[in-house]
C-alpha cells in the first residue's frame, strides 16, 4: 500500500506548516492559550481561507435544509460548534446519558448537565445528546439536537485545561429546541454519535503522533547539544538506545494510528471500532512512554512552562482521556474477543 502524499497533499502540507510557524509558534500559542477565548478567530478565518474547514464534510445525520443552512457556515469559519455529550456519571460509556428532552408541542424542551464540552463556552451552537426514551444506560432513546449556544436556559461555566485548550461545564434547563433542531430520527443518534467519536479517535491519534515525533526530535536534539563530563551526553551508549526506544514506539503509534485512518470510514461498525480502539491503546501506550523519556533525558528543563516537551506531553496525556483511555479501549477490546498482545 502507497503511503506516500499526493502532489496536492504535499502542497496543502506546506502551506499549513507556513501557516503553523507564522502564526501559531511555540510562544503564540501560549498566548492564546492565556486570552478569554483560549483560541484565535482571526487564525480560524485563515484556515477557512485554505479550505480546511470544509474538508471533513460528507452530509450525515442531518437534513438537506440543516445541511445548507448550517455546513457552509462552518466550512467558513463563521459559525463554531462543540459537541455537548458527555455526562459526570457517563466516564467513557458513550450510551450513558442522563440528559432528558421531552416534547413541547412540535419542539421539545431539553433538561440536563453536560461535563467537559472543549470550547463550549464559545461555540455558537450546541450538539447536544438527550433521552427522548428509554433509561440511563439504554441504547435506544438518544437523541441529538442543535443548541443556540445563548438560548434562554442555557448556561455554560468555561475554564481552561492543562493542555492548553479550554472546555466547558453547561447546564440546560427547559431549552426550548424546534424541529428544526433534531438531528435526524429522535431516538435513533447513538450510532451516529459512535461513528463521529470513532473518526474523532482517529483524529486525535494522528495529532498525538504528530505530538511524539516533535519530542523525539526535541530531546535528539538535545542530547546532540548537552555537554556533561566533557562530552555531548548523546555519545553515551545507553542514552542512544533510550533514543531508539522511543523512535520505536514513535512508529508503533504512527502504524497504528495509519490503520485508525484508514478504517475510520468503514462501513462495518465492529470492525472500525475494533481498530480505532486498538490504535487508541498504542497511542496511550507510545505517548506515555515517549513523554517520561523526553522529560526525564531533559532533566528539569522538560518540566518548564518556557520548554516544548513539556507542553507536548500533557496534551499526548489529554489525548489518552479523550474518548476513552487506553485501559477502556483494551476492555472493550478484549470483551470483543480482539485485544492487542500486552505490551
Amino acid at each position: 500500500m502507497d503511503f506516500d502524499l499526493t502532489e496536492e497533499q504535499r502542497l496543502l502540507k506546506a502551506s499549513l506548516e507556513r501557516l503553523i510557524g507564522d502564526r501559531y509558534a511555540f510562544e503564540q500559542r501560549k498566548n492564546y492559550a492565556r486570552s478569554p477565548e483560549g483560541w484565535s478567530r482571526e487564525l480560524w478565518a485563515q484556515f477557512a481561507e485554505l479550505g480546511l474547514l470544509g474538508l471533513p464534510f460528507e452530509e450525515r445525520g442531518g437534513s438537506a435544509e440543516q445541511c445548507a443552512a448550517l455546513i457552509p457556515k462552518i466550512a467558513d469559519g463563521s459559525l463554531t460548534f462543540a459537541f455537548a455529550h458527555t455526562e459526570r456519571q457517563s466516564r467513557y460509556d458513550l450510551n450513558d446519558i442522563e440528559t432528558r428532552a421531552v416534547r413541547d408541542g412540535t419542539g421539545w424542551l431539553i433538561d440536563g448537565e453536560k461535563g467537559v464540552v472543549l470550547h463550549g463556552d464559545t461555540a455558537d451552537k450546541l450538539i447536544v445528546t438527550a433521552r427522548v426514551g428509554g433509561g440511563r444506560r439504554d441504547r435506544d432513546g438518544i437523541a441529538a439536537f442543535i443548541v443556540d449556544g445563548k438560548a434562554a436556559g442555557v448556561s455554560r461555566r468555561g475554564y481552561p485545561t492543562q493542555d492548553g485548550l479550554r472546555a466547558a461545564e453547561i447546564t440546560l434547563a427547559n431549552v426550548m429546541v424546534g424541529p428544526e433542531g433534531v438531528l435526524g430520527e429522535p431516538g435513533a443518534a447513538l450510532p451516529l454519535v459512535e461513528r463521529v467519536v470513532d473518526e474523532a479517535i482517529a483524529a486525535l491519534c494522528a495529532e498525538a503522533v504528530g505530538a511524539m515525533a516533535a519530542m523525539h526530535e526535541l530531546t535528539v536534539e538535545y542530547l546532540k547539544t548537552r555537554r556533561q563530563f566533557g562530552r555531548e551526553i548523546g555519545s553515551f551508549q545507553v542514552l542512544q538506545h533510550r533514543a531508539v526506544d522511543m523512535l520505536i514506539a514513535l512508529e508503533q503509534a504512527r502504524s497504528m494510528a495509519m490503520f485508525a485512518t484508514m478504517m475510520a470510514a468503514d462501513e462495518n461498525a465492529l470492525e472500525r471500532r475494533n481498530a480505532v480502539a486498538a490504535a487508541k491503546v498504542q497511542i496511550g501506550r507510545s505517548g506515555k512512554f515517549i513523554g517520561q523519556q523526553a522529560i526525564q533525558l531533559h532533566g528539569g528543563i522538560g518540566m518548564t512552562m518556557e520548554y516544548k516537551v513539556g507542553h507536548y506531553f500533557k496534551r499526548v496525556t489529554m489525548i489518552d482521556t479523550m474518548f476513552g483511555d487506553a485501559d477502556h479501549h483494551l476492555r472493550q477490546l478484549a470483551r470483543r474477543g480482539a485485544a492487542p498482545a500486552a505490551a
